[in-house]
């Protein structure tokens, strides 16, 4: 076993971790403006439909890729991915399938409201994509790189 781990193995990407962390910031500002339009006087209607829908989407969607991109620049050059940080990362894109799903499910065609009738989102589609957001910072929890300590 060698203890003595070199240095270049702890140099980050700097760059790439600026490029995740401002892509996560970027979404979660499009992500907000989506979910809340009110916040910057954009709000022009009492329900949630397909435009509002599709810019939380794309925001949350901004947000996951920022967060992958950021926790991958933080891991160790030489070092391979974990079990639980590949579990990670497809509960990463799970959640965010499933938030997009169920947020666009009436848009898809199998929402509550038929097709006719203008798309809205109601309380069993904020449920899935609340679940699915859960999902997502499960899969983030496990995705973070963790420095083992071993003597």
């Amino acid at each position: 076993m060698n203890n003595n781990v070199s240095k270049s193995n702890y140099k980050y990407s700097r760059k790439r971790i600026n490029v995740g962390l401002g892509l996560t910031i970027a979404g979660f500002l499009i992500f907000l403006l989506g979910a809340n339009p009110d916040l910057v006087g954009l709000d022009r209607s009492p329900y949630i439909g397909f435009v509002q829908t599709a810019v939380f989407s794309t925001g949350l969607a901004m947000l996951c890729l920022g967060g992958y991109l950021s926790f991958k620049a933080c891991q160790l050059a030489d070092s391979i991915q974990s079990l639980a940080q590949d579990i990670g990362v497809r509960l990463v894109a799970t959640g965010y399938l499933i938030s997009l799903i169920s947020g666009m499910a009436d848009v898809f065609g199998f929402g509550t409201q038929s097709w006719p009738a203008l798309p809205f989102f109601g309380p069993r589609q904020a449920a899935g994509v609340i679940v699915g957001e859960i999902i997502i910072a499960i899969g983030f929890i496990l995705y973070m790189p963790f420095l083992s300590t071993k003597a």
